[in-house]
């Protein structure tokens, strides 16, 4: 068998993988989204259908391009997200009367009735998400990453 420091393609240094802020961000990510898909399984939403159900609560009636630098998506993700969400008869797109080149999203009833429900079940999944830290690291961390962003 061939000595394996022979097979070796990259040098050895002091780089490691799981110091790479890259990799902890993806881990981190992989387990917010694992605990939304549980917590939110009812729902049958994902991440960023929540996301943008949320944010349309928030704001109302809104374009979509409008929307999509609120809740920081392209245009192609947040086109599949509201033709599904508007299947889901959770959305309505409309023209804005105002100017019939823009598109214009709103909840619909349906729509404002799950994210009223689901909000309790959004701040628990946060709260489960930085379950391990302290209450002072969970504020850290979220002010750190906000200054990345």
């Amino acid at each position: 068998m061939a000595n394996e420091s022979a097979l070796r393609t990259t040098p050895v240094t002091d780089y490691q993988l799981e110091d790479q802020i890259g990799y902890l961000l993806r881990r981190a990510h992989q387990r917010a989204t694992a605990i939304f898909v549980e917590r939110m399984a009812a729902t049958e939403l994902t991440p960023t259908q929540w996301a943008v159900l949320f944010k349309l609560g928030e704001v109302g009636e809104i374009s979509q391009n409008s929307l999509g630098r609120l809740v920081a998506m392209d245009f192609a993700t947040l086109q599949g997200v509201v033709k599904r969400l508007t299947q889901r008869k959770l959305i309505v797109r409309t023209r804005d009367p105002h100017d019939g080149r823009r598109l214009v999203l709103r909840l619909t009833e349906d729509g404002e009735a799950i994210v009223a429900e689901n909000i309790g079940i959004g701040h628990g999944i946060s709260r489960e998400t930085l379950g391990p830290l302290s209450p002072r690291e969970r504020e850290t961390l979220t002010k750190l990453l906000r200054r990345i962003m």
